[in-house]
């Protein structure tokens, strides 16, 4: 099989627990370490499937990798090759597809409760019920036509897609290990003081994001199991 491309865009934004499942699922990868200057291949066809993880960046930027990274999720779409995004990832899949991404109306930052959406693609890709997950956004973005909406926040109605059954945008970060968490603390705990001086409702303290995270961690970690072990029906051999 061809290996799994991951595409890392910053230092902080690690792909933690993705590649704990994915060796689980005996499936091969490769890293693609974009935030050391790795170039975005042209052809999607080298890979069975294609993640993109998380960033400080936007897709409204300007920068030149992340339109490249649009037109490789668009032709892997025409290839039929899976891809999966995490945040920033899940925003480019967005753009991608035709929907749009702009700013949100406050960021969501460390633990949230989503709630999945009552329809059975919903219950198929990260079990059943809501969840507790963790979140470090100020980004939003649409649905594209003809996917599916898999779960929604209090903020942001728009969490989680599907599309064309084999492309999965997740907003949130199921990543996350307790150690990757105190890595954003520490690299963005700023951002986090500023928004929480302007009462932001959906930011967490630093007290309260780094609490009981083996017991969180390891909750989304089965989420993170489900929706990969899903995903992986569709990789290209």
């Amino acid at each position: 099989m061809k290996p799994i491309a991951i595409f890392q865009h910053t230092h902080v934004g690690r792909p933690g627990a993705v590649i704990t499942v994915l060796n689980e699922l005996g499936v091969p990868w490769v890293l693609v370490p974009v935030m050391d200057g790795a170039p975005i291949p042209d052809d999607p066809s080298v890979f069975s499937g294609i993640i993109l993880m998380g960033g400080s960046m936007g897709v409204n930027d300007g920068l030149s990798w992340i339109d490249d990274e649009i037109r490789l999720v668009e032709r892997a779409r025409r290839q039929g090759i899976p891809v999966a995004g995490h945040c920033l990832g899940s925003q480019v899949m967005a753009a991608a597809f035709g929907g749009k991404v702009e700013r949100g109306p406050s960021m969501e930052i460390g633990w949230q409760n989503v709630d999945l959406e009552p329809v059975p693609e919903a219950a198929e890709w990260f079990g059943e019920g809501a969840g507790e997950v963790f979140q470090w956004h100020g980004d939003a973005f649409s649905l594209p036509d003809g996917s599916r909406r898999l779960a929604a926040s209090a903020q942001y109605p728009n969490q989680a897609f599907v599309l064309d059954d084999r492309h999965l945008a997740m907003q949130f970060h199921l990543e996350m290990t307790p150690e990757l968490v105190d890595v954003y603390v520490r690299a963005n705990g700023k951002v986090m003081d500023r928004e929480l001086a302007k009462g932001a409702a959906a930011v967490n303290t630093r007290e309260e994001i780094e609490a009981d995270l083996d017991r969180r961690t390891a909750a989304m970690h089965a989420m993170l199991r489900k929706a990969y072990a899903r995903w992986i029906q569709g990789l290209k051999h």
